[in-house]
């Protein structure tokens, strides 16, 4: 009994950060969308792309269970304190965000054996993809604002980012300690 009680505070610990970093992308970003740099982009295109890098590096790191541990928490989280930002932002932002991070682990953890760099840029790309179509839509499409320029150019900017987050997941996932690779979470 007591030993079922410190491993639930240890998985806590271990996954302490990379939820409270979840949360705090979600809610950054769910601020950042609504400062558009032009008609074509938002600055929360440049922000959302880290929680699949949180995602992404969990998955690696631990397993899908984990990650799927991170999403469903930090998810909760941003999606509340949003909620004091924007509800239709928090609304677009949840409904879009748990379905693209679920997809991601999904296709991360299919593609985990491949070269170090395929899972982690396919993964996010698909769920980019899906988040993207899925928030802009739900967020905007009554509106009369340039929603759809602003889906295309945040994609781009996703993708961009996807690929420029490979080498600082190759690093902390490389650099990561290893005592702690292997703790059960």
């Amino acid at each position: 009994m007591v030993s079922v009680f410190f491993s639930k505070i240890a998985q806590f610990w271990f996954l302490f950060i990379p939820v409270i970093a979840m949360s705090l992308v979600i809610l950054a970003s769910n601020e950042l969308v609504n400062h558009p740099i032009n008609d074509w982009l938002t600055w929360g295109a440049f922000s959302y792309p880290l929680s699949f890098l949180v995602t992404d590096i969990t998955n690696r790191l631990f397993n899908a269970q984990a990650a799927r541990r991170v999403v469903y928490i930090g998810f909760s989280l941003g999606v509340v304190l949003s909620l004091i930002i924007d509800t239709r932002i928090a609304i677009a932002s949840g409904s879009a965000f748990l379905i693209a991070q679920l997809l991601d682990i999904y296709v991360f953890n299919k593609l985990r054996s491949l070269a170090w760099w395929k899972a982690p840029l396919a993964s996010s790309v698909i769920g980019s993809a899906i988040d993207t179509a899925l928030f802009f839509t739900i967020a905007f499409i009554y509106s009369d604002l340039p929603w759809i320029t602003w889906a295309m150019g945040d994609f781009s900017a996703k993708l961009f980012m996807a690929a420029s987050l490979l080498p600082i997941f190759r690093i902390l996932v490389n650099y990561y300690p290893t005592s702690l690779k292997i703790a059960k979470v």
